[in-house]
């Protein structure tokens, strides 16, 4: 039985002006420098015919990833298609960068890693990853080395890496515009640390660096505490976990244990957000991982409101009036899910910024532009996924002031982002039975998108017609189609109407 849906944007009030960079994207710091990430599901597994491998325990976890070499920045095709998302933040960052060093004087040769990190960062793999950054006129966020090459836990942590890495990006034109002082610390003993290192280590280290920072570059906002933290959020019981990879580490600290009341006050309030675990950490955490039976479902689509909702309050008491940023986000924690690639998870990605935004102002980083199963952009070939098209079209459609829609379900309602008068409303039909007859006031202009062969296509399709990008990044056309009176949102479909 269809549903309906009446748009009355004469009742739509404003909830909020949100940050035009809302979407925003990682490039993690193995992308710039090449290391190991999580191994690409194959295309079986993607399209649900072939089962995951279970992991039998933690420490096998290395065993699902494999070397990657580092992403060509320069690629005409890359910068083309990550230029059309127009103004955004590119966070370098991730556990990886927790434990790089800065090889800015070729003091080492490459392939050798002084003793205490894990990897080099060379010059002009970062010259080069500054050059995208302007061409796409993106505003870089980054994360410090925080590892035993850099100290021993009861040593404080000193910036004499962090001084290499701002200054070269100063210099170069392409100044570091945030910090987050290091990657998921609540993650003690995964994150590459000084062994022994605790909470109250990362407190005095966390201040330390801040400080420093304010110092030396008073115009770079300081965001923290980027955890990953299921401890904080408030459960329904449908819920399973918006931690990722945390949930499945017993010994994790929670955000509360990293925050203090820091001397040098923090600008932005930083979290990670994932729907839980996925499919390849699933044997070792079940009750952290949702089945893709369950990817459409309102319990699933609402973790990322939920997750917001709760790290709120954290927020006011820690950094009241500051904005809260997503610093990373995906649609599940350990590379993602087999359908993370695929249209399915195209309703989870349109949710998140929707309902996020209806709860308050900040930023959403998507992990990753281009690497692992939910990249927008497929390693190497920068194949966009339907999730690249589909926050284009976000990117291109919906302004920055946020209503109340004023409708039940997974609707959504923003300003024009051309700047005229009216309305653009975001429906996710987040039923794959039912269509959604929906009431229009009048004329409208409908972008109606879908999985080309289902849910779980590698294809998605606007209007009917499937997008697909040039060997340069060539775009097509992105057209909506004209209706009066009403309009049909098909089964598990969504639809930006614009009034």
């Amino acid at each position: 039985m269809a549903k309906f849906v009446k748009l009355n944007p004469a009742e739509a009030k404003q909830l909020r002006v949100v940050d035009e960079r809302l979407m925003s994207y990682n490039v993690e710091m193995t992308e710039v420098t090449g290391g190991t990430f999580w191994k690409a599901y194959t295309p079986g597994q993607i399209a649900g015919t072939e089962p995951v491998p279970p992991l039998v325990n933690l420490a096998d976890m290395v065993k699902l990833q494999e070397w990657y070499d580092p992403i060509d920045s320069t690629n005409e095709r890359l910068i083309n298609l990550a230029k059309a998302f127009g103004p955004v933040w590119v966070r370098v960052s991730g556990t990886w960068a927790n434990k790089t060093y800065y090889n800015f004087d070729g003091k080492y040769a490459p392939g050798v890693v002084p003793e205490g990190f894990q990897n080099v960062l060379q010059k002009q793999q970062w010259l080069n990853l500054l050059d995208f950054v302007k061409a796409v006129g993106g505003k870089l966020l980054i994360s410090f080395a925080n590892c035993p090459g850099i100290h021993d836990a009861e040593t404080p942590w000193s910036p004499w890496q962090a001084k290499l890495i701002m200054d070269l990006s100063m210099e170069y034109g392409v100044p570091v515009s945030a910090v987050e002082f290091t990657n998921e610390p609540n993650l003690m003993n995964t994150s590459g640390f000084p062994k022994g290192y605790t909470a109250a280590h990362f407190r005095r280290d966390q201040e330390i660096a801040n400080a420093w920072v304010r110092e030396n570059y008073p115009d770079v906002l300081l965001v923290g505490p980027s955890s990953t933290d299921s401890t904080v959020i408030e459960m329904g019981p449908g819920a399973k976990g918006g931690a990722g990879i945390g949930d499945a580490m017993p010994d994790a600290v929670t955000t509360h244990d990293l925050m203090a009341e820091y001397k040098v006050p923090m600008d932005v309030f930083s979290y990670h957000y994932y729907n839980g675990i996925s499919e390849r950490l699933e044997s070792v955490m079940p009750a952290g991982h949702w089945q893709a039976s369950q990817a459409h479902t309102d319990d699933y689509l609402s973790m990322a409101g939920l997750c917001a909702r709760s790290y709120a309050p954290i927020r006011d008491k820690y950094m009241p009036g500051a904005q809260m940023w997503v610093t990373e986000s995906g649609d599940a924690g350990g590379g993602g899910n087999t359908w993370g690639s695929t249209y399915l998870d195209v309703l989870r990605t349109l949710n998140e910024l929707g309902d996020f935004a209806t709860v308050t102002d900040g930023i959403i980083f998507h992990n990753t532009l281009a690497s692992s199963d939910y990249g927008f952009l497929q390693h190497g070939s920068f194949e966009p996924r339907p999730n690249y098209w589909a926050v284009l079209l976000w990117q291109q459609l919906m302004g920055s002031t946020v209503y109340d829609a004023a409708a039940e379900g997974h609707v959504y309602c923003h300003s024009r982002k051309d700047g005229k008068d009216g309305y653009v409303y975001l429906i996710v039909n987040n039923d794959l039975e039912n269509a959604m007859n929906v009431e229009l006031p009048g004329e409208a202009e409908v972008y109606a998108l879908a999985g080309r062969d289902g849910m779980r296509s590698s294809v998605m399709t606007l209007n009917g017609t499937d997008l697909v990008a040039g060997p340069k990044g060539e775009l097509p056309e992105l057209k909506g189609i004209k209706v009066a009176g009403s309009v049909e949102v098909a089964p598990g479909s969504c639809a930006f109407i614009v009034l």
